[in-house]
């Protein structure tokens, strides 16, 4: 588990590692902050996909298409994949905690900078990846557009599981406000690169408890093995040493 990544990645002990803990007396209002944009075109939609470990709509990043720019960002970033975390149970699944809540699950959108010359160098790079985290929160009124995703579950319900997810935009699931924290951190999976501009919006998206046990309907295992439930794919908080938190808000 994570406690023992750092035996093959050593940088998992490293001083920029996410996710933490946002604590509103520890963050920093930061005036210069700029408001951020998405423009991303729904063609660039590819394909959804369960890895064993999360559920994944990848993009076409061949070139500008789906781009992420302004914020702390120094320019724009491409759009390669989104994915979720989630837990076993709706109390708990999100990764970042925000003063002490932990939110039922996170979406995470992921983005890298064309200034080089392809992803795999730009995680070598700490400014070669950009993050857009959301929150989800169980709720009545439960945002439509989640919907979309959901539907395709059952057609990647074992590891190595992908179908075809043409035509999806996905600054549809943004909530109305665009408020965010911002700091800088890791990959919180292996090997944990400390290459990533986190932008951690402040406020949740609404699923509902279905939605969320739909996700949990996953296997983590193939069609060949025993069915596996693919839960709590989330990673402990890590300690924010002398990192600032800024805000936009």
């Amino acid at each position: 588990g994570p406690d023992e990544w750092h035996k093959n990645y050593p940088i998992a002990k490293g001083r920029h590692q996410s996710p933490i803990e946002i604590n509103n007396k520890e963050v920093h209002y930061d005036r210069s902050l700029l408001p951020w944009f998405a423009s991303y075109d729904p063609g660039s939609a590819k394909t959804i996909l369960n890895n064993g470990k999360t559920c994944r709509v990848v993009f076409d990043d061949s070139f500008d298409r789906s781009v992420l720019r302004g914020g702390p960002l120094p320019g724009v970033y491409r759009l390669r994949q989104l994915h979720f975390h989630w837990g076993s149970s709706d109390d708990h699944g999100s990764e970042h905690v925000v003063n002490g809540v932990r939110y039922a699950g996170e979406l995470h959108l992921l983005h890298w900078n064309p200034k080089y010359s392809n992803y795999l160098d730009a995680v070598r790079r700490t400014d070669g990846i950009a993050v857009l985290a959301i929150f989800l929160q169980v709720g009545k009124t439960p945002k439509p557009e989640m919907k979309r995703i959901l539907e395709e579950i059952d057609a990647i319900k074992t590891k190595g599981k992908e179908a075809p997810f043409p035509n999806f935009d996905p600054s549809v699931l943004f909530p109305k406000s665009h408020d965010y924290w911002t700091y800088h951190g890791s990959f919180t999976t292996p090997p944990c690169e400390e290459c990533i501009t986190w932008i951690v919006l402040r406020e949740p998206i609404v699923v509902s408890s279905d939605q969320m046990a739909k996700l949990r309907s996953l296997s983590k295992n193939d069609a060949n093995e025993p069915d596996l439930p693919l839960v709590d794919n989330w990673r402990p908080t890590q300690p924010r040493y002398f990192r600032m938190v800024s805000a936009s808000f």
